[in-house]
């Protein structure tokens, strides 16, 4: 926007640099660009039917709207992309246009008249009320209203514009020539999508009101479905900026930068947008024209409502609870009986650690359904029903409950929610021990088309629920011993949703995990430790455990005890019954491997009543194995049953088949089982838990 000087743009509205009143009062204005789209829609009403066949007439006018809505482009940019729907018709709008920049002045202006006659005759062929023809009407008109000076002015940027178009169509040639299959391979990809680029944005002026709303509109969707096709934040920011310095009255530009400051975890600038867009709503009246004297209020307490969403998304909780409570009262004072729901879901969110919180929970979805808020219901419906998978309820009447919220969705038309149910399903399966269900719904996600393509020919929107199952297929890969499978998922992954995106640290914290389980199993313990701090920075309690368990395995058990007594308090305290589970192995692991393994029986049983409580089938298989291993342990260093005969003793009722083979390097010394470590799955890899089913 801030690559053409200003003063080539004729904003009536700014004097010598200086915005004095809304520059969104005029609806659109002359640019060189826009006069080249005017030749080619001259040039389509001139060409006859039999001249333009009708699959090339189709595609110009699918290319139409992205030209008439959205910001200027290269002159260059503008002849590839008529190019590819009508070669005949690019050449002859070239042809135009060089005429017209080569000529005189007068050229432009009898341009100009000749376009009126598009709306004579009997039959004309454009209708007015149409979109071509209330475009344009605007650029006739707007380009009435200039002066000499400003229509002299207008055609030398014509020339300018012309000259820079054959420059860059001059360089692409050349560069084509040189390399020639790499420049088809990118142009290809370019040409595929008529997105918004930086490029195109950056050589623009400054926008109209609608190409500004097209602008805001497209940018807000792609960060929502799909963030790697939008611009990155700080384009986009400089973006934003150059539309402020013209409005700053813009309402919803400083709503995108508060967006766009939320990817990069920015909790000033976000708040500062925030507080921005609310006072701007609330200036320029727009609420208060369609809501009445109630306008007023209605922003001031969704701005106290955002405000306190935004300080829980940073983990400000107290400031959240203040700012809640100032919502719920304006709520309250208006009776505004949505805001209040919204409130409450909120509440739930903040003291959802609490013991009674599922009360208000199981409230706030009746109040939800009562007021017609399918959105809110579904939302408390799939929050009860995570509560209730975390306390032990059984996994048939938590399907039950979601099949209920997924009748909401697929009745509302409620996309991004069937997604984030199936999500979850996947996520029950994992924690109850149910591999192959989990892997079932994770593959379901995945092969689903969304109900909102972002783009044409794209079917499915980078969402988080399709990175959270694409993690959940990563772990179950790799639980498997499966890990070159796991770090095909993980690659792509990170070509779906790169570093600097708002969801890359679910997979990264997903690697990291990956990573240190099988530098664990492979005796590689420097390794493990280096990815320690990796694992910290993403989770905390992650990070502590595996921190013990490195230090477990370098026989530094004072200090491993310490870490892991700590994290067991912290876990009980917050109710994280799976990592309870974890660390009580882990506490038992440590006594027997200290010759106390009469002390550990206790902590495994413990840890065996945990798993049956809270239905953790998984966790209860590895509790169980422990066990046997504990009640086995004989005084001598090393024993005379092999782990092989062992494994095949516990595993002689089961109905899945494993194949297990002792490592060839030695028999284990007898302190315990050392997870992952002499037992190797039909796949060849030393896996830490291999699971029932095996790998396939």
């Amino acid at each position: 926007m801030a690559s053409v000087h200003e003063s080539l743009y004729f904003n009536p509205m700014m004097t010598n640099g200086v915005v004095h009143a809304n520059v969104f009062g005029i609806k659109d204005w002359v640019t060189p660009y826009k006069i080249a789209v005017l030749v080619l829609l001259n040039e389509m009403g001139r060409t006859g039917e039999g001249a333009v066949s009708l699959m090339e007439r189709r595609r110009l006018n699918q290319l139409l709207l992205p030209l008439l809505q959205g910001p200027d482009i290269t002159l260059s940019k503008l002849y590839k992309l008529i190019e590819e729907s009508c070669p005949q018709l690019a050449n002859s709008v070239q042809i135009r246009i060089k005429l017209m920049a080569e000529g005189e002045l007068k050229d432009m202006e009898q341009f100009f008249d000749d376009l009126s006659d598009s709306f004579s005759g009997t039959e004309p062929e454009v209708h007015k009320t149409s979109v071509v023809g209330l475009f344009l009407r605007h650029m006739i008109l707007a380009y009435s209203k200039l002066s000499f000076s400003q229509v002299f002015k207008l055609y030398t940027a014509l020339q300018q514009y012309f000259q820079n178009g054959e420059k860059k169509t001059v360089e692409d040639a050349d560069m084509e020539l040189t390399s020639r299959e790499e420049g088809e391979r990118k142009m290809e990809k370019e040409e595929l999508d008529v997105s918004i680029r930086e490029e195109e944005v950056s050589c623009s002026g400054p926008l109209s009101q609608k190409q500004a709303e097209f602008f805001l509109s497209q940018q807000a969707s792609l960060l929502k479905n799909d963030e790697t096709k939008a611009l990155t934040p700080a384009s986009l920011q400089k973006e934003l900026n150059n539309l402020l310095k013209f409005n700053p009255d813009f309402a919803e530009a400083h709503y995108l930068s508060y967006l766009n400051n939320l990817r990069v975890q920015d909790v000033f600038s976000s708040t500062h947008s925030l507080l921005h867009y609310f006072d701007r709503l609330i200036l320029t009246g727009a609420e208060s024209k369609s809501n009445g004297e109630e306008g007023y209020g209605r922003s001031l307490r969704y701005a106290a409502l955002n405000l306190a969403a935004l300080h829980c998304r940073f983990g400000h909780y107290q400031q959240a609870e203040l700012a809640l409570q100032e919502a719920i009262r304006i709520a309250q004072e208006s009776n505004d009986h949505v805001c209040l729901q919204h409130c409450l879901s909120w509440l739930y969110v903040l003291g959802q650690k609490r013991s009674d919180s599922y009360v208000l929970l199981e409230h706030s979805v009746k109040k939800a359904v009562h007021f017609g808020l399918p959105y809110l219901a579904s939302l408390g419906i799939q929050s009860l029903v995570q509560q209730r998978a975390f306390a032990g309820k059984t996994a048939n009447k938590l399907m039950d409950a979601l099949k209920d919220s997924d009748l909401l969705h697929w009745k509302h038309s409620l996309s991004e929610l069937i997604d984030i149910s199936i999500a979850q399903k996947t996520a029950i399966w994992r924690l109850y021990g149910r591999s192959t269900m989990a892997l079932q719904q994770a593959q379901m996600l995945l092969s689903m088309n969304s109900l909102e393509s972002v783009n044409a020919g794209v079917q499915q929107n980078n969402t988080e629920s399709f990175a959270v199952a694409l993690c959940h297929l990563a772990e179950l890969h790799a639980e498997q011993g499966c890990f070159a499978a796991a770090s095909e998922v993980l690659k792509h992954l990170k070509e779906r949703f790169p570093p600097n995106s708002q969801h890359a640290q679910l997979w990264m914290l997903c690697d990291q995990k990956i990573q240190f389980d099988r530098a664990m199993n492979d005796g590689k313990y420097h390794l493990a430790d280096s990815l320690v701090t990796g694992i910290t920075a993403l989770n905390s309690i992650e990070g502590v455990y595996r921190k013990a368990v490195v230090l477990q395995a370098q026989n530094q058990m004072s200090e491993a005890h310490q870490l892991l007594q700590k994290l067991l308090i912290h876990c009980q305290k917050i109710r994280n019954t799976e990592m309870v589970i974890s660390v009580l192995l882990s506490v038992a692991e440590l006594y027997w491997r200290s010759s106390s393994p009469t002390i550990a029986l206790p902590v495994l049983l413990q840890a065996l009543a945990l798993s049956k409580e809270y239905r953790l089938q998984y966790l209860a298989s590895e509790t169980v194995l422990n066990l046997a291993f504990a009640q086995l342990w004989r005084p001598p260093l090393r024993t005379s049953m092999k782990p092989r005969t062992i494994l095949q003793r516990l595993t002689a009722k089961s109905k899945s088949e494993m194949s297990f083979t002792s490592r060839p390097d030695s028999t284990i010394p007898w302190g315990g089982p050392k997870r992952g470590i002499g037992v190797q799955c039909s796949s060849g890899s030393y896996t830490r838990n291999c699971p029932p089913m095996g790998c396939p």
